[in-house]
């Protein structure tokens, strides 16, 4: 484990049982998203899809956590700041396909 999920743990510990979901989450997530790149999202059930949700849980739990929406989208993008770029490219690339074919740009 590297030395930054090391002071999340800790101070996690330190503070209540949320945030310790929230270091969890952070951790589990990174891997998902690595495994998703190239994966396509067209077929049910596919990796991307599940990396996705895991980090919307994050924030969410994140958003309790740290008292606000700006907690939750400040701990996705921590993850997204380790993971690499082919996984932050692809992640974003099926959020924009998700939001186009549910009629994002009409509301």
């Amino acid at each position: 484990m590297h030395q930054l999920g090391d002071n999340r743990k800790r101070d996690a510990r330190e503070t209540s049982p949320a945030a310790l979901d929230v270091v969890e989450l952070s951790e589990s997530v990174l891997p998902l998203l690595e495994q998703s790149v190239g994966v396509s999202w067209y077929e049910a059930g596919n990796d991307i899809d599940t990396a996705a949700a895991a980090l919307c849980r994050l924030r969410r739990a994140a958003a309790g956590a740290r008292g606000g929406a700006e907690g939750g989208d400040a701990a996705v993008r921590d993850v997204l700041a380790e993971a690499t770029p082919a996984a932050v490219l692809w992640v974003a690339s099926r959020a924009i396909s998700y939001m186009d074919e549910h009629g994002f740009p009409e509301d």
